[in-house]
């Protein structure tokens, strides 16, 4: 048995069409000479005057919501929403400023809400943006009584001068990776397809499968995304970090390529850190190598380039802050 993303009703390829579909609609457009970059990026940059830029992306948590309303838990999801969108902010050095949500629902239930709205704030705090505001959608019709979806937008500001584009990626830098929480919040309807999936002999979420070494299924899926804004602050205000990706849909190698300039390339060692157990279980129920590789983070959820010269200072910075790094691969030519 071999299960693939489109096998979950994902279609990455289609995907990939729409975005240039995008491309193609907003190249159509007047263009404004305030906007740095094109679509692509991990965030959108819009320029200010007096040097500032600002960023600003948006994201939400995917079908992880399904696996939160199986297990009746929603407190993190918030952390998962502010997360997903702050990541991505960093990665070209901006300082969150804000954050807003949006939450779509078939019933507004408090008991649900609260919850997610807590653990949005709390989020915010740590990542150290403002909760501006948001949206609650009550949208009978459109969902289900216990439907929810939810999408977050942040805004974050930076030097001009400073911003990484990864335009300073050469040959030969080091590429190291930050470990993640776990699966974080991509790929969740293949996760639910490979293991929740009446079809599949499925598991229970108080399931303990051995491979993740006495945790029950349900608190390792719902385990929140790592947030890397202070770490990543950190790390750029060095002058040592090149580059930074923050790993999403479309695993490893498609989020670092996003940040390496056109003629450069990428050689990832695969097996240069440790693969958290929720990968070994899914690879177990028949998701190939591959495909593993096309879809998960794999265990790690951010991404450094630097000159190898470098290594022994950045290595020195993670521990200070308590981190681990690996070297997963070089940038080739």
């Amino acid at each position: 048995m071999s299960l693939s993303y489109k096998d979950a009703g994902v279609d990455i390829i289609e995907a990939d069409r729409w975005v240039e579909t995008i491309r193609g609609i907003v190249r159509s457009m007047p263009p404004s000479p305030n906007v740095v970059g094109g679509i692509g990026g991990f965030s959108g940059l819009y320029r200010l005057p007096g040097g500032l830029v600002l960023a600003g992306c948006c994201d939400g948590v995917g079908t992880k919501v399904e696996v939160a309303k199986a297990a009746g838990n929603f407190a993190f999801l918030g952390q998962d929403l502010v997360a997903m969108n702050v990541n991505d902010l960093v990665t070209c050095g901006a300082r969150p400023l804000f954050f807003l949500d949006y939450i779509a629902c078939g019933k507004l239930d408090r008991g649900v809400l609260t919850p997610i709205v807590q653990s949005i704030a709390a989020a915010c705090a740590e990542s150290g943006c403002a909760l501006l505001g948001g949206e609650t959608a009550e949208m009978p019709g459109t969902y289900g009584p216990d439907g929810l979806d939810l999408a977050g937008f942040a805004v974050g500001l930076a030097e001009e001068g400073k911003i990484l584009d990864g335009s300073a990626v050469q040959k030969g830098d080091a590429v190291v990776g930050i470990p993640s929480s776990g699966v974080h919040s991509n790929g969740f309807s293949l996760v639910r397809r490979a293991l929740l999936a009446s079809d599949y002999a499925p598991l229970k979420l108080d399931d303990r499968p051995p491979l993740l070494g006495g945790q029950t299924l349900g608190d390792c899926l719902l385990t929140p995304t790592k947030l890397y804004v202070s770490l990543a602050l950190k790390a750029h205000s060095t002058g040592m970090v090149h580059a930074m990706a923050h790993i999403t849909g479309g695993g490893l190698y498609d989020n670092i390529v996003r940040v390496i300039p056109e003629g450069l390339s990428l050689s990832l060692k695969y097996d240069s850190w440790p693969r958290p157990g929720i990968f070994s279980l899914l690879a177990e129920r028949g998701v190939e190598e591959d495909e593993m590789r096309a879809v998960f983070n794999l265990g790690i959820g951010f991404v450094f380039l630097l000159a190898q010269k470098d290594l022994p200072a950045f290595h020195s910075l993670l521990e200070k802050e308590g981190e681990k790094g690996y070297v997963i691969g070089t940038v080739t030519a």
